[in-house]
């Protein structure tokens, strides 16, 4: 066994049934939807108030449905090629237990976030939104909301990584936590290297802000960085094989860089500084 340097023996119960990680992801859902609003109100915007909160209307429950989606197909793909890991649980075949789909377990961030972007794209092809402009502008607060979701996984002992000997080395120990058979045995932090990256994608995107045409370019280049990020993760963090030995999330960050980086290459370019200070007009005035 490896013994780890940090214990974290917080219970991951905040009160009655209802978990840090629900409300950890709440906050991040809130921040994202003050963040749109926020926005419309700038004299530059090319989307109003009501625009936005139609957009988290739309996008919130797109999201959730097309995280769980994910989820879903990830489990009864690692079920039907990999049963030994069915088996001991580490999966649920949902193909047997329907049911359990329901359930509140499962939501992927990816699945989330394109789930999200889906549902909007919809909405704006039946509406006056400015599909590009909205997203643009509210990227940052995407990776933001998603630092502070990492926050609830780190309490509640899910998305961790490898065992490890390293001296920031964590072990869980509270027997509420999501950590399984992996309780006391020290794992890579990887919600908390996740958090880190985070915050310094926040602090990239901000300063990248209206520096790149065409509108969409910022989202675009925040599902690269996310993307490559998962990637390169999810080979130390704890997981199941989806496809070629890779997680899911692997998968999915593969396809997400092959759309995305030849968007950018092709279409992306830098403004230069005097188009910059030059406002475009509102065109849902």
């Amino acid at each position: 066994m490896i013994t780890a340097v940090i214990e974290i023996g917080v219970n991951p119960v905040a009160f009655l049934n209802v978990r840090w990680y629900g409300i950890m992801v709440a906050l991040g859902v809130a921040i994202v939807v003050i963040w749109g609003v926020w926005q419309a109100r700038k004299k530059d915007s090319k989307f109003n108030g009501d625009q936005a909160l139609m957009a988290a209307l739309v996008g919130i429950p797109s999201g959730v449905i097309f995280s769980k989606l994910l989820h879903v197909i990830d489990n009864i793909v690692v079920a039907k090629f990999h049963p030994e890991i069915a088996a001991s649980g580490g999966v649920i075949d949902y193909t047997i237990f329907p049911m359990q789909i329901f359930s509140g377990n499962g939501l992927s961030i990816e699945g989330a976030v394109l789930g999200a972007a889906l549902g909007i794209w919809i909405y704006s092809r039946y509406s006056k939104l400015n599909y590009g402009a909205f997203v643009d502008a509210i990227t940052p607060s995407i990776i933001l909301a998603q630092a502070v979701g990492r926050i609830g996984c780190t309490i509640n002992g899910c998305c961790f990584g490898l065992p490890t000997n390293l001296p920031w080395a964590v072990a869980y120990t509270n027997l509420a936590s999501e950590a399984g058979n992996m309780l006391g045995i020290g794992v890579h932090p990887t919600q908390v290297y996740e958090i880190i990256f985070d915050l310094i994608v926040f602090g990239i995107l901000l300063a990248l802000r209206k520096k790149f045409k065409p509108e969409g370019s910022l989202f675009a280049i925040y599902l690269s960085f996310y993307a490559a990020w998962r990637i390169g993760i999810d080979f130390i963090r704890d997981g199941n094989p989806f496809l070629f030995s890779l997680h899911q999330a692997q998968v999915v960050g593969i396809v997400i860089l092959l759309v995305t980086v030849p968007f950018l290459i092709i279409k992306t370019r830098l403004i230069s500084k005097d188009k910059q200070a030059v406002p475009e007009q509102n065109t849902n005035e």
